[in-house]
């Protein structure tokens, strides 16, 4: 962090006549995850977390995060004049409403429109209409201040062969175009990474763990066009698009180029392509808001999909197995920091076949570190690991079969009765949601409760979703599908169908203590059909053991027993014959009845 900085925007805001101006942590294309060059946010407060939108105001800087990032985002941003907004907390406004509140009559708003969704924009038009005020959409004000801002990323583009895809670009095209025909239109912009990535079976490595590349798609019944930097294609790629119809064209061309388009109806998911795209339509034009189709298309696994995503489970449940074996046998012998233990989880991955790349930055949180529920471990701030209490890792992999995400709390030594039965709670609602059966039309909001049940009984609860849809070696955070309980997120709507992946991962924190949690991945299957119509309920795909030091079983009912009874059966019957003799006669250990 450096108030320098906070200085330096505001000199910028006053030169460029902008009263209040706004920076997301965000790119052009609402990526979640993004590359180095857009971390404003980072640069001006401190705060390194994946969710963030400062508002800065002569006088006041603001900087609004949700509820994982609360005592992170204390932390990081000591000193650098940027005040913390808890998303979410009763008595805290949004960032529009704060915007409407410090907006005054005939000043202007600033933000770089390329960085924020159509439907933002429209609302910060609907609060200047109020306030008579002006709105300045072209400006990157830190371009002339962070005078050593990394570059846009240029990673070499590669292609997702049949074999591990299991439908062709075509297949997908057709499939986009009959949705597209359904909503009347006649052309679609499509600016999602990982849909781009998943529609044309290509991959990147434009953001760290996320292997997509920096592109547009413009869409007509007859021609598709890609808007990416032709540097990053070699000529097997360059090949591969021109077979199949796609034309190639500068990254920026895009902006010129809708200018001049003759179709009418025009698809666009507002709350994904930016403003300043939309700016450009012609006159004559009409966006059609909705989803982009291969939101849904995406999420709903094809058959060779789900056979790999198998195998890439079985390799990465095998790795981080490994790594809890070496973690248990070492810690309290050596010296171990948060690190090594996440440079040696790595490691173990490394060793699988078709690994490719982790696939977020591995969490390896200490104690009260894992109370922080995206913790960093950092070189700069070493952690050693001692024979007692926490250690929480969620970490996970790609592999040219599939994208994995695992959690599991590890006991390194002693453990209060506290910490047991918090463990324990964690774990009762980990095995609710896996147990699930329901009726199709179920959606991710109904099912929530039967993950925070058991929390909910002890007056405890967390402050994030308790699942989220997985990509195929794409994000390790994909929608449609997710379990939340807020009914406004829409994605908590959204029925669960059989070939979505989806986490399941509850978990406690308390501050200055210690945190906890349980994810493994669950793949919805279809079940019985009876007179009330087609069930569907869960099968597991994560396989690794969960610590039986760590549970206190008088807290487990008799089927909570046997469910995890059978659990870790199944992950002895899987991994032990791929284990060395030594571990597999400790797995069995560890994986006994209870």
């Amino acid at each position: 962090m450096n108030a320098t900085h906070l200085q330096l925007l505001r000199q910028q805001m006053h030169d460029n006549g902008i009263d209040v101006y706004v920076i997301p942590l965000s790119d052009y294309h609402m990526s979640e995850y993004v590359g180095d060059h857009f971390k404003g946010v980072e640069w001006i407060s401190g705060f390194s977390g994946t969710n963030a939108t400062l508002v800065v105001t002569g006088e006041e800087a603001g900087m609004w995060t949700d509820g994982r990032y609360f005592i992170q985002a204390r932390q990081q941003m000591e000193g650098s004049g940027v005040k913390l907004f808890e998303m979410g907390e009763e008595g805290v406004p949004t960032v529009e409403a704060f915007i409407e509140s410090h907006l005054s009559e005939g000043q202007t708003l600033g933000y770089d429109g390329r960085l924020f969704a159509m439907s933002w924009d429209q609302d910060m038009m609907d609060i200047a209409e109020k306030k008579s005020a002006k709105i300045e959409i072209e400006k990157d004000l830190l371009e002339a201040i962070w005078t050593d801002r990394p570059a846009l990323p240029a990673e070499k583009v590669w292609i997702l062969s049949q074999e591990y895809a299991g439908r062709t670009m075509e297949e997908k095209i057709s499939d986009v175009r009959r949705k597209m025909e359904e909503e009347g239109c006649d052309g679609h912009i499509l600016t999602s990474l990982y849909d781009i990535a998943w529609l044309l079976n290509l991959r990147g490595n434009d953001i760290p763990c996320v292997p997509v590349f920096l592109s547009y798609i413009y869409l007509t019944m007859d021609q598709i066009t890609l808007y990416a930097n032709e540097a990053v294609f070699d000529d097997e790629v360059k090949a591969y698009l021109a077979e199949h119809g796609v034309t190639l064209r500068p990254y920026e061309a895009i902006y010129d180029d809708l200018a001049g388009i003759r179709e009418e109806k025009i698809l666009a998911d507002v709350q994904v392509v930016n403003a300043a795209l939309c700016s450009q339509l012609p006159a004559e034009a009409t966006v059609i808001e909705a989803d982009n189709p291969t939101n849904f298309l995406k999420s709903v696994k094809n058959e060779t999909e789900i056979l790999n995503t198998r195998k890439a489970h079985i390799r990465d449940g095998l790795a981080v197995t490994r790594f809890i074996y070496w973690l248990k046998h070492h810690v309290g012998k050596e010296t171990i920091t948060e690190m090594d233990a996440a440079d040696r989880l790595l490691a173990f991955r490394k060793e699988q076949e078709h690994f490719l790349d982790i696939s977020f930055d591995t969490i390896s949180a200490y104690g009260e570190n894992a109370a922080l529920m995206h913790y960093e471990p950092g070189r700069d701030h070493e952690v050693e690991l001692q024979a007692k209490g926490f250690l929480l890792v969620d970490s996970g992999g790609h592999y040219l079969e599939g994208t994995t995400d695992i959690t599991r709390t590890i006991a390194l030594g002693e453990l209060s009765d506290w910490e047991k039965e918090a463990f324990t709670l964690v774990l009762r609602s980990h095995l609710r949601l896996l147990a699930a059966h329901f009726p199709k039309g179920t959606a991710g909001v109904n099912l929530d409760i039967l993950a925070r049940g058991p929390l909910w009984d002890r007056g405890l609860d967390y402050r994030c979703g308790t699942g989220h849809g997985v990509g195929h070696i794409l994000n390790v955070h994909e929608g449609p599908n997710a379990f939340r309980w807020r009914v406004e997120n829409a994605e908590a709507r959204t029925h669960i169908v059989p070939g979505q992946i989806t986490t399941d991962e509850p978990g406690l924190y308390f501050e200055g203590e210690f945190g906890i949690r349980t994810e493994s991945e669950l793949l919805c299957v279809e079940d019985e059909k009876t007179e009330y119509g087609q069930f569907y309920k869960f099968d597991n795909l994560t396989f690794c053991p969960i610590d039986l030091d760590a549970i206190d079983p008088t807290i487990l009912t008799q089927y909570e027993k046997m469910q995890l009874n059978a659990y870790h059966a199944d992950c002895y019957e899987t991994l032990a014959p791929l284990l060395p003799e030594e571990e597999a006669l400790w797995l069995k250990e560890v994986t006994r009845p209870i």
